[in-house]
């Protein structure tokens, strides 16, 4: 089965994805994504694409009964390779599928703590991941009031399935947004 390419890939998510928070999260994923696969000497773009397009079903099915398993059910009837189409059906806990694959893991392990992080970098005087480090996310953390919503459980889960030490994940995550702060709003300045 052959790959989609990340423009056939960026086309599938803005058919179905217009909020801009969720378009620069589907961004931060596939950096993260990418900067794994290279880490753990897998296909860059195949995890990529993972990453690009695991929420796009998210803005018309956001409920934990359509949220992922109707994007599943549209990336089988496209013919999307297996493994992708796993990933995103184990990128949510509540699915209870299996993540078997150090791809699924990895989506995992990146999908909350991205948000995570980012939500750390735009509340701090610069507004930027550029200066943000892994200090200042453990310190977030530990405030159960921010980011209430995010579970620190999971993201600890993702840390520990995929073998890397959560605060090395955690630096690791930020290294993978810095090349793309501009991108996903993280750059500082007026940035929306």
């Amino acid at each position: 089965m052959i790959v989609p390419n990340r423009e056939e890939t960026w086309q599938l998510l803005d058919e179905y994805t217009h909020s801009p928070s969720l378009l620069r999260h589907a961004l931060a994923v596939e950096a993260a994504m990418r900067w794994y696969a290279q880490h753990f000497g897998q296909d860059p773009e195949l995890w990529g694409v993972t990453g690009l397009i695991h929420d796009f079903d998210f803005e018309q099915h956001p409920t934990p009964e359509e949220h992922p398993m109707t994007g599943v059910r549209i990336l089988r009837s496209l013919n999307w390779p297996e493994d992708i189409i796993a990933a995103v059906a184990a990128h949510g806990q509540h699915t209870g599928a299996p993540r078997d694959t150090m791809m699924a893991k990895c989506l995992f392990a990146v999908d909350e703590l991205t948000g995570f992080v980012s939500a750390c970098a735009l509340v701090r005087p610069s507004k930027s991941i550029l200066d943000l480090n892994g200090k200042s996310v453990r310190k977030k953390w530990k405030d159960k009031a921010f980011a209430r919503a995010v579970s620190r459980e999971d993201m600890e889960l993702g840390a520990e399935e995929i073998g890397i030490p959560l605060d090395e994940h955690i630096a690791n995550v930020i290294a993978a947004l810095v090349p793309v702060a501009a991108e996903i709003g993280l750059a500082g300045g007026e940035q929306s």
